[in-house]
């Protein structure tokens, strides 16, 4: 696998601004995603026809952005690899994971969990040396998966709780992850977030596609009135905002940055779970979210660090 990471940003007193601002939109866009998907099983749709449907219509929305904006897809073997395997475990594989379990062990929980792919992609980043070692953020990571095993205790301890789908759940931060560093180590030269974004959703609508030949599975919609469609209509829209933002944070902010995502997603999407969905908050809720918390600022907080003292090092050269 090539390490050719995507081209950096130079330094700026404003550098911080766009990729802060996509994190938070695009966390944002995570934690109501994480609850539509909830509602989305109250109205009759599966958790594969809801994301296929949904897939594809954010597909079919940047693709048209794309044209609008002259940057369609790029169309190569490079290119058509990047767009499956992203599409794989970045999309199709994490979702569907997550929205399978969501109704198992809540839209709260889920919302929680995936705050996780920041740290986890800092220790793959360590260990391809992407990344120097920091104390401070191997004290979050430590910190942010000690939550994360308080979280999936009490929730294994809980009487009603499958031990399948908790870990089901649990396997959706880790593809994150492997999708973040893949991304950056894989990204076609010269290409443009807004032409890489369709490109890679319209290869998990047909991976999910080829899911539904699969016994048992279909991706059908009920035939229940406008309101499965509504819904996905709306996810489709989130999901056309959360991608596009991801990859504009994908390439202002790198893989430890983006991968935060999840942590805003959860401010968002928990607070949602429990106070407009009525679910019960997590068990540990408090002691769980709070060493994560600790855990996210302590890589972010190192990350900046180490950003700084990166283009400190490069002004001096110049």
């Amino acid at each position: 696998m090539s390490t050719r990471m995507t081209p950096p940003i130079r330094a700026g007193k404003a550098t911080w601004l766009v990729p802060v601002l996509c994190l938070l939109a695009g966390g944002a866009l995570i934690g109501v995603s994480t609850n539509v998907a909830k509602y989305a099983g109250v109205v009759g749709l599966t958790p594969l026809a809801f994301l296929f449907w949904s897939i594809a219509g954010a597909a079919l929305i940047l693709l048209v952005m794309a044209v609008l904006r002259h940057e369609l897809p790029p169309l190569s073997k490079r290119s058509f690899e990047y767009y499956v395997i992203a599409a794989l475990v970045s999309v199709a594989g994490s979702n569907l994971l997550l929205f399978s379990a969501i109704p198992h062990v809540g839209a709260g929980f889920v919302a929680l969990i995936v705050s996780l792919p920041p740290l986890l992609t800092y220790l793959a980043a360590l260990t391809l040396r992407m990344e120097r070692f920091d104390v401070s953020r191997a004290f979050g990571v430590g910190a942010a998966l000690l939550g994360a095993g308080v979280l999936a205790v009490h929730k294994l301890s809980a009487p009603d709780t499958s031990m399948f789908w908790v870990l089901i759940a649990l396997c959706g931060p880790v593809l994150l992850a492997v999708g973040n560093i893949y991304r950056t180590l894989r990204w076609p030269a010269g290409a443009s977030p807004h032409s890489l974004a369709p490109g890679m959703l319209l290869a998990a609508a047909l991976l999910l596609l080829l899911c539904a030949a699969l016994p048992g599975f279909s991706v059908a919609l009920p035939h229940t009135g406008w309101l499965p469609i509504a819904v996905i209509v709306l996810q489709a829209w989130l999901f056309a905002g959360q991608f596009l933002l991801l990859f504009l944070l994908q390439k202002t902010g790198g893989p430890v940055l983006l991968s935060l995502l999840g942590a805003v997603g959860a401010v968002v999407g928990v607070p949602i779970a429990i106070f407009l969905q009525k679910e019960t908050p997590p068990e540990g809720l408090f002691l769980g979210a709070s060493l994560i918390a600790i855990g996210v600022v302590l890589v972010t907080w190192g990350g900046v660090r180490v950003t700084a003292r990166a283009a400190k090092d490069s002004d001096t050269k110049q």
